[in-house]
């Protein structure tokens, strides 16, 4: 339903959305709407990448230096060699960029200004009446395109083997600091932050009703939008529920074996994130270098490859989502994420308890949440699912079996 209370900004957002003639907000056009005086216009926006920037691109990645192989050149020391140059090579031959920015531009895209932050995002209503709105947040290093392949699923349930009653409004905003949603004018943009930005640009947009959905670092983002509880959220459905043990011994007894499998998991993954350790610290002395070297790029983001362990990505989408950090210059930007979230963990206070009604989807490829650890901090968990095919980067990996979840998760909550 429309926010009967905001008439004039909804006339204007209903007016572009019905002009044949779309206005073009480029990749080039963002120092100057940096500079804009603050407003809550809505404006339409398009990918355009520069062909200066992409003959930049394959001449640093035909002029790479490479770092020597460690012992064995396998993923043990992190990112080996022979992957980075293989990938670097195909960036540099085999990649179309424009192919993506192509896809990209087929969908509604726009900007708006919110606390001073410039903010870009999908928009895309389904032809449903009684479609439910939902915002999708993702995390690093993923971006906007994580949720690409299944926006067409969610607006049109009936061509996509679902029911009318299932057809989503999708909203898929870049975080702050990420990709089109820069630069990053202020500090402070914790994830909490982020949420009640949503939460924002989802009433700007005339929702007075949503569901929200999260992945990685858009999980933390989902959770918070619980935490905040504002008007009209129905629910939030994540993909991990960052919920650890306390110390307190008696919460072991609760535990299954797979949820001791689930520690293994999580201390195999804690002993390899050492990217976390640093964008948590140190953003900005690690943005030097990856603004300098693709190549570096490529290898800092090897959690989006799992690893080395595998996941089910194409090398088109690494590359796509490699890419929309290069052109837009936001690896430091978007490390500040962790940093202010760390920042507020600092003050040590408990984890406060999300009421929300809340939905799990546990994939086998990927930090699995441990359900006792988190319904101790979100005590409203009503959907909870379990996936044996698909990873870390569900949206891109299994997009039907996360679109089932979606429709199963909120069909009670309409």
């Amino acid at each position: 339903m429309r926010n009967r209370k905001q008439p004039l900004r909804i006339r204007f957002y209903r007016q572009i959305m019905s002009e044949t003639t779309t206005p073009v907000l480029s990749t080039t056009a963002f120092d100057a709407l940096a500079t804009e005086e603050t407003d809550i216009s809505i404006r339409p926006f398009r990918v355009e990448v520069p062909e200066a920037e992409l003959a930049d691109l394959r001449a640093r990645l035909a002029n790479a230096r490479f770092a020597p192989p460690a012992p064995g050149d396998d993923w043990s020391y992190g990112a080996p060699t022979s992957w980075v140059q293989q990938m670097a090579e195909q960036w540099r031959d085999e990649f179309d960029w424009r192919a993506v920015e192509s896809k990209i531009n087929t969908y509604p895209q726009f900007v708006t200004e919110i606390d001073g932050q410039r903010i870009h995002f999908f928009h895309v209503r389904s032809a449903e009446p009684d479609a439910l709105p939902i915002v999708l947040s993702h995390g690093w290093p993923g971006s906007f395109l994580e949720y690409i392949d299944l926006i067409d699923l969610l607006v049109d349930p009936v061509a996509h083997g679902g029911r009318s009653e299932h057809a989503f409004h999708v909203v898929i905003p870049s975080v702050p600091g990420y990709g089109f949603s820069s630069p990053l004018t202020s500090g402070g943009w914790s994830s909490a932050k982020i949420a009640a930005t949503w939460d924002t640009l989802m009433k700007r947009l005339g929702y007075e009703r949503y569901g929200a959905h999260g992945g990685d670092g858009g999980s933390l983002i989902g959770r918070e939008l619980g935490l905040l509880a504002p008007q009209g959220l129905v629910g939030t459905h994540v993909l991990q529920l960052f919920s650890f043990p306390s110390g307190d011994p008696a919460e072991f007894e609760r535990l299954t074996p797979k949820d001791h499998e689930a520690l293994a998991i999580l201390a195999n993954f804690q002993a390899r994130a050492g990217f976390s350790a640093m964008q948590s610290t140190r953003p900005q002395t690690v943005a030097h270098a990856l603004a300098d070297s693709p190549v570096g790029l490529l290898a800092w983001n090897e959690l989006i490859v799992g690893f080395g362990d595998g996941n089910l990505l194409t090398t088109e989408q690494v590359l796509a989502n490699a890419s929309v950090y290069w052109f837009t210059n936001t690896s430091g930007s978007a490390a500040r994420q962790y940093f202010e979230d760390a920042r507020v963990a600092q003050h040590g206070q408990p984890a406060p308890v999300n009421h929300t009604p809340t939905g799990v989807s546990v994939f086998a490829n990927d930090f699995r949440t441990i359900r006792a650890f988190a319904e101790r901090d979100n005590d409203n968990i009503v959907f909870w699912a379990e996936h044996e095919v698909g990873g870390h980067f569900a949206a891109m990996e299994v997009p039907a079996a996360l679109c089932g979840d979606l429709r199963e998760f909120f069909a009670a909550l309409r």
